[in-house]
């Protein structure tokens, strides 16, 4: 395949000067493994070049300004070259940052020749990003990337010659480069030259790849980076909006576009925003989560509910002060559009889905904090081990319960934990409040527990005490109480503490 490669010289160091701000004209060196991976040609003057360690590199220039090497940095700023290369062409391929590379038979037919395909990318990524890059063409990704080193537009049937003048060291191979210069194999010819067979049989899988690779047969097809689609869409007011049925009339509409857009792409959505702007500049936002597959009606419901939100609550922040004069909708999770599995039963979910749609509404009329679920966490108290979420938001795995809580409670868990505790007091017999020593022993059994204001009840058993001596090297945030299961005559099982001479009731058993 006829390949053009894009290829930016020193390009760690050109990613240093635009995401850092180091100049590029200054000596620089990006170092990787304590050696030069790349330097500027102010460096290479010095004599500072590639492979050269850390020490001698400074050596060579003493005003070498030295950066560790940073993939993800690299990959961040060559993005604006592929999106100026995708502007005049499509399928571009990023081999590595620095270089990419796109199918040039396309191109070169649209804009008049190969030629003027790389002069006019070269042109247009000097324009647009400001970077200096060489153009390439050969068969195949490999040859073309050299080719793009040397400058050169290989013809359709040259790349065989171009390739066997060049020394073996373009392979990139440095332990098999190594092997053949012993063996008196100094140029990629002479390596092409060798049969196939005894290639893989001498050398392994990857020196018989880097011999086709030597040979010009380059077979391995372009993997073109695909665009991702614009997939919201937006929907602009002459008048402003700020009546929930003209707003939702016009929400419909949206929601079905993009219903039909998601569609049309062989996705649906999970996960919906909704954006609105108004006239006085205000922007608001919130995100729609659904755990099964959005249809235009589910879309359009959820955006009505929201607009209905933020248009008629009174008394909340969210509103806006003025009319929407902008509304956008976006699908934030997508997945491919599979169906829906039916339940063995009947159809799955209507009773669910009914009920998530209450839910919602709710959420969409008093916020996200409204409807809470509850979740099981680490912790020695009830109150502690649980966790009140957002409805939709998501929830993480139960597992094993790090570190191992000593001195939690034994099971079974209580069935309701008060959110305040209540005062409660605890007897003898003979009316004596009940204590707890320092050496943990109850000064007298318990007989009698009131809680608050009502009459005492009497105790039938209880199990006790469970200490707890929390976080007693921070004095304002340490926590020192011990913990009574009791029962009643009266059919109740309690949770009760003891801190610093108070009782509370914490949590009853069913």
């Amino acid at each position: 395949m006829r390949t053009l490669v894009l290829w930016c010289p020193d390009w760690p160091v050109i990613a240093v000067e635009i995401v850092e701000g180091v100049p590029a004209h200054r000596p620089v060196a990006v170092m990787h493994a304590n050696r030069v991976l790349a330097c500027s040609p102010a460096a290479r003057t010095e004599g500072v070049r590639r492979g050269l360690r850390r020490r001698e590199a400074q050596g060579r220039c003493p005003e070498l300004v030295v950066v560790d090497h940073d993939a993800a940095r690299d990959t961040r700023a060559f993005e604006p070259v592929v999106a100026a290369v995708e502007e005049l062409a499509a399928g571009v391929e990023v081999v590595r940052p620095g270089v990419c590379a796109l199918a040039v038979r396309g191109p070169a037919r649209y804009f008049g020749g190969e030629e003027e395909v790389a002069e006019l990318l070269v042109e247009h990524v000097a324009q647009v990003c400001d970077v200096e890059a060489q153009a390439g063409i050969a068969d195949g990704v490999f040859a073309a990337t050299l080719a793009a080193r040397a400058g050169r537009l290989v013809p359709p049937a040259g790349t065989t010659a171009f390739l066997a003048g060049l020394d073996i060291t373009a392979l990139g191979r440095p332990t098999l480069v190594d092997l053949l210069r012993r063996l008196g194999l100094h140029t990629l010819g002479d390596f092409a030259a060798l049969p196939a067979g005894d290639v893989l049989a001498r050398f392994g899988f990857d020196a018989a790849l880097a011999h086709q690779f030597a040979a010009g047969r380059d077979e391995q097809p372009l993997a073109p980076r695909q665009p991702p689609p614009d997939l919201d869409v937006t929907e602009a007011f002459d008048e402003p909006v700020d009546r929930v049925d003209a707003a939702a009339f016009a929400a419909r509409a949206l929601a079905e576009r993009l219903y039909q857009r998601l569609a049309g792409h062989g996705l649906a959505c999970t996960r919906l925003g909704i954006e609105a702007h108004t006239v006085a500049g205000e922007e608001l936002y919130r995100t729609w989560r659904h755990d099964g597959l959005l249809s235009a009606a589910g879309i359009a419901d959820r955006v009505r509910w929201q607009l209905d939100g933020w248009l008629t609550t009174a008394g909340r922040r969210s509103v806006p002060t003025a009319g929407l004069t902008r509304l956008r909708l976006l699908p934030e999770g997508v997945v491919e559009h599979a169906g829906l599995q039916l339940g063995l039963w009947g159809e799955a979910g209507e009773e669910r889905d009914r009920a998530h749609r209450a839910l919602t509404r709710v959420q969409g009329l008093l916020g996200p904090e409204a409807v809470v679920l509850a979740e099981l966490r680490g912790g020695r108290s009830a109150a502690d081990r649980v966790r009140l979420l957002p409805w939709g938001d998501e929830r993480t795995a139960i597992g094993p319960e790090v570190p191992p809580w000593p001195g939690r409670l034994p099971a079974p868990a209580p069935a309701t934990v008060l959110p305040e505790p209540l005062s409660v007091s605890v007897t003898t017999a003979e009316g004596v409040p009940v204590g707890v020593t320092g050496r943990l022993a109850v000064t007298g059994d318990p007989a009698l527990v009131g809680i608050g204001n009502a009459r005492p009840v009497q105790v039938w058993g209880w199990a006790g005490p469970w200490p707890v001596d929390e976080r007693w090297w921070a004095p304002e945030e340490s926590d020192r109480r011990v913990r009574f299961q009791m029962l009643l005559a009266d059919g109740q099982a309690l949770l009760l503490s003891l801190s610093a001479g108070r009782w509370v009731l914490e949590a009853v058993y069913d």
